[in-house]
């Protein structure tokens, strides 16, 4: 029974591991060419940034009261 903990300790410190370099391109691969417009190649933590349009923020509005739902003329029934 106690080499159960063990393991999932185990597991979880060799899963807790990773590189802690910079991300270089693999051996004789390049990174891929600017976009249009830039006159420089962009680094590799330059491509893995995202832009707000890709990621965009959630809207957590909360419902603060019972509402009912309009009709939805779209909500039609199974044909059968």
């Amino acid at each position: 029974m106690k080499r159960i903990p063990i393991t999932f300790a185990l597991a979880a410190a060799l899963a807790a591991c990773g590189q802690r370099a910079p991300l270089e391109p693999a051996a004789g691969e390049t990174l891929p060419p600017p976009p249009y417009g830039v006159s420089e190649p962009l680094t590799a933590e330059e491509l893995l940034e995202t832009d707000p349009q890709a990621v965009p923020e959630r809207s957590v509005e909360l419902r603060r009261e019972s509402e009912e739902r309009e009709d939805d003329p779209f909500d039609l029934p199974p044909e059968s």
